[in-house]
């Protein structure tokens, strides 16, 4: 098959555009950072208009080495989730920030909505908790507090970031799919569940200004022809980790993977029957085909990657990213340095958005190199936390398969089969999330019968790395890190 696949993989901190073939050979990329902003402690928002500035040039620069628009298949996006944008129906213009997934200022209103009792009700609708992580209680915020909202009235659009962009793609077609639209806290996510007017009442979101709710590989439609030439369909959307666990083929009951990105997030499969957690992990949509949905259990880690991002940009311990292998490498062991990394808190199986990061064991024997360390073993033992609560609800992991950008560092793969005691396999190419969307672009496109075909055909090869570690430093390992965990929680 000749044809070619576009996918817009828009992330936390860039933008980046990716060419595949059909069958799911990366042909080039492009991509662009934006910023982010901080203004005030726990407050984290994006420039709309900077994203989509980026995505446009990033889109345009695969398409023309695709050769042109008229040999693009398919457009499928895959993006950061519970992130929320406020922009104008007419212009497609945002008209006020847009809140990012990590943001933390309706940790108050969400404690208070727990107090009062609600949590139950939203859970079995939504399938997740009361968090200031999601998307609805943003949007109220937003709505009760920023004047511009409300003056904009009938004019007012509101979605997640692939809702926002299929806006500015189509020029007006006013859609989220299901796996983004599950993220909300106003959907219900049983059976063929759609917008819930009782969790849209109760974090104060008028159901009006919500987007058509569509499945992951519905043809959405066409691009504006003016922006590339000739129109393209938009044929697959989902969420970046739902998009990654298909990328990493993880479709049928148990499969596990695991995406170390700005956060950290697991997901396991589990078929078209939903999943219930009793240990606080997240029922969710991983994919919806036709009227089809396939549900996943997951547990979300809230730093990871940003965690090196801040020992390199913050403290100024790194010179790159990539220098944290190094350094890990540099030294025998800890030396009984732990690093709580809750810098916006931390997610499961805690829940604790008030929660603030700490650094323990320090002598005067530490040096940067036991930092850096410190900050790899976090994940694998946060990742470690998260499969006790699997287990827990039932769901005991064979094996891990992991990608995102911190994947690509050896130590901290290995470091995880060492603490979770099993095979932790990492694909070829580790962007999963990319190759997920060009899975769901390439299905909704005709190019493969179903996603199960396309998933076969698309995934490449991968290394495994087995556990080598002595269980008994294993265990001293964990200890360690219960005890700085446990000063954390208070």
């Amino acid at each position: 098959m000749s044809e070619k696949i576009i996918v817009i993989d828009e992330g936390t901190t860039s933008t980046r555009t990716m060419l595949f073939a059909a069958d799911g050979t990366p042909l080039g990329s492009a991509q662009r950072e934006f910023r982010q902003h901080y203004p005030g402690p726990g407050l984290v928002e994006h420039d709309a208009a900077e994203i989509w500035e980026a995505t446009l040039a990033c889109t345009r620069e695969m398409i023309a080495q695709a050769g042109g628009a008229h040999l693009v298949a398919a457009i499928g996006i895959t993006n950061q989730r519970e992130t929320v944008v406020f922009w104008d129906r007419k212009t497609g213009e945002p008209l006020a920030p847009a809140i990012v997934w990590q943001d933390r200022r309706t940790a108050a209103d969400c404690a208070a909505l727990k107090q009062a009792g609600h949590e139950a009700m939203v859970q079995d609708r939504s399938g997740l908790l009361l968090d200031p992580y999601f998307s609805g209680s943003k949007i109220g915020w937003a709505l009760k507090h920023w004047p511009q909202l409300k003056e904009a009235g009938d004019r007012l659009a509101v979605g997640t970031i692939e809702s926002y962009l299929v806006y500015r793609l189509t020029g007006g077609v006013h859609v989220s799919d299901a796996s983004n639209a599950a993220r909300t806290l106003l959907m219900d996510i049983n059976g063929v569940g759609g917008w819930d007017a009782e969790l849209c009442d109760l974090l104060g979101v008028p159901i009006r200004l919500l987007p058509e709710i569509t499945g992951c590989t519905a043809g959405v439609g066409v691009t504006e022809p003016a922006l590339f030439g000739s129109p393209i369909p938009i044929c697959g959307m989902a969420g970046d980790q739902q998009a990654a666990t298909i990328g990493q083929a993880c479709l049928s009951p148990g499969q596990t993977k695991a995406t170390f990105g700005t956060g950290a997030f697991i997901l396991s499969a589990s078929g078209t029957e939903r999943p219930h957690s009793t240990n606080r992990l997240l029922a969710t949509i991983l994919v919806q085909e036709g009227d089809v949905r396939s549900y996943a259990l997951e547990g979300s880690v809230f730093v990871a990657g940003s965690l090196i991002k801040w020992l390199r940009d913050g403290l100024g311990l790194l010179a790159s990213a990539g220098e944290s292998e190094g350094q890990a490498r540099s030294v025998t062991d800890n030396g009984g340095v732990y690093l709580v990394p809750a810098l916006s808190g931390l997610g499961a199986p805690h829940w604790r958005p008030d929660a603030l990061a700490a650094l323990s064991g320090l002598s005067f024997a530490s040096t940067k190199a036991h930092v850096a360390r410190a900050a790899l073993e976090a994940q694998a033992y946060q990742a470690h936390d998260l499969k006790s609560a699997f287990a827990a609800d039932g769901v005991d992991w064979a094996e891990l398969r992991i990608d995102g950008g911190m994947a690509a560092n050896d130590w901290m793969a290995q470091d995880l089969a060492d603490m979770l005691d099993l095979t932790v396999e990492r694909p070829g190419f580790v962007e999963s999330t990319a190759l997920g969307a060009a899975m769901l672009a390439a299905t909704g496109a005709g190019l493969y019968p179903d996603l199960a075909n396309a998933a076969a055909t698309m995934r490449g090869t991968a290394t495994r790395f087995t556990p080598a570690l002595d269980p008994r430093k294993r265990k001293t390992r964990l200890a360690g890190w219960q005890s700085a965990l446990a000063k954390v929680l208070g």
